[in-house]
């Protein structure tokens, strides 16, 4: 017979299971010093703008999360930055909006997208660095 126990411990599982796929395409934040070691290194360079409750950043995780996983991005040094939290952040690298991604290769930006949620385009952004 089904209680309410067994119901909550299964809901519980569920919401882990919805939440930790956002979970494990969460990235290093940003950090002044490693980016500009990056820069200098002549490193591709990916730094996501995103909010958590923005449903295009959280389409996009599991793309980033893929990409940053691929053989051919080894060397991509990648940093999010929070676009509610980190204002100053936002407006140094000019982001208007969450779910922006933005590519550098060394000190020299390759391109930008915003609301970009197809797979192969983010793939060919980042490509740009390689």
């Amino acid at each position: 017979m089904v209680n309410r126990r067994s119901i909550l411990i299964a809901s519980l599982a569920a919401a882990s299971l919805a939440v930790s796929p956002a979970l494990a395409a969460t990235g290093p934040a940003f950090d002044a010093n490693a980016f500009a070691d990056a820069q200098k290194a002549g490193r591709p360079i990916l730094i996501a703008i995103h909010a958590s409750c923005c449903p295009t950043c959280k389409a996009q995780a599991p793309i980033v999360s893929e990409l940053r996983a691929d053989p051919r991005f080894k060397n991509l040094a990648y940093f999010e930055i929070d676009f509610d939290s980190q204002k100053d952040l936002v407006n140094h690298f000019g982001a208007r909006m969450q779910s922006t991604l933005i590519v550098f290769k060394g000190d020299k930006e390759e391109g930008r997208s915003v609301g970009d949620t197809n797979r192969d385009s983010i793939y060919a952004l980042v490509s740009k660095t390689i």
